[in-house]
C-alpha cells in the first residue's frame, strides 16, 4: 500500500472524484440518514469545486494506492487500486485566541474491501505525521452523529466529543415572538 498526495490539476482531481470521492459519497449515503445524493452527478462540477478547495495551501488530499506500478507516476497514469483517502486542512486561529494550531480530518474513506486491514490507521498516521509538519499541536475532525461505524473508529483512537452541531430546517423552527 502507498499513501501519497494528490497533486492539485483538473485530470488528477477527476481521477480521485471518480475511484474515491463519489464511492464515499454513495457509501455514506446508506449510513447516513441526511445524505442524499442527487440522480444527476455533474462530475466536472464536482471536479472544479474539489480542485478549488484544494488550492489553498492548507489542504491536502491523500490517497492510499494498492498494488501501484509507479508510486510516482501521475495519479492519472499509474495502475492501481484507490483503496482510500483522507483530506485535511490546517486551522490557524486568530492571534486573539490562545489556542493551538488544529489540523482537521476532513473527508476520510477506506473503500469497504480494505476495511480490517489497518488501512484506516495508515492514513490517521499520515494526517498525524503531517500535524507534526505543520506545527499542529491537536486533531479535531467532524463526523455524523448516526454514522455508527466512524463514530467507534473514532473514539477507539481517543478523540472525545468537543462540540455539538446541531440542526435544524427552517419551516421547523418554533419561535414565540
Amino acid at each position: 500500500m502507498y499513501i501519497r498526495r494528490v497533486r492539485n490539476e483538473a485530470e488528477s482531481m477527476r481521477r480521485f472524484v471518480e475511484e474515491l470521492w463519489l464511492p464515499y459519497q454513495h457509501d455514506l449515503e446508506k449510513s447516513v440518514e441526511s445524505h442524499e445524493m442527487a440522480e444527476e452527478i455533474d462530475v466536472d462540477e464536482i471536479v472544479e469545486f474539489r480542485t478549488d478547495w484544494f488550492d489553498d495551501p492548507t489542504k491536502r488530499l491523500w490517497v492510499a494506492l494498492d498494488g501501484v506500478d509507479n508510486p510516482t507516476g501521475a495519479i492519472t497514469d499509474i495502475d492501481a487500486t484507490f483503496a482510500g483517502f483522507l483530506g485535511t486542512s490546517l486551522q490557524t486561529p486568530a492571534s486573539k485566541f490562545e489556542t493551538a494550531d488544529k489540523l482537521i480530518l476532513g473527508n476520510f474513506y477506506v473503500d469497504p474491501d480494505y476495511r480490517g486491514t489497518a488501512l484506516a490507521d495508515d492514513l490517521v498516521a499520515r494526517g498525524v505525521q503531517q500535524a507534526y509538519e505543520d506545527g499542529a499541536e491537536e486533531l479535531t475532525l467532524q463526523v455524523h452523529a448516526d454514522n455508527d461505524r466512524a463514530l467507534a473508529y473514532y473514539e477507539k483512537l481517543g478523540f472525545d466529543v468537543a462540540r455539538y452541531k446541531m440542526e435544524l430546517p427552517l419551516e421547523e423552527i418554533q419561535l414565540d415572538v
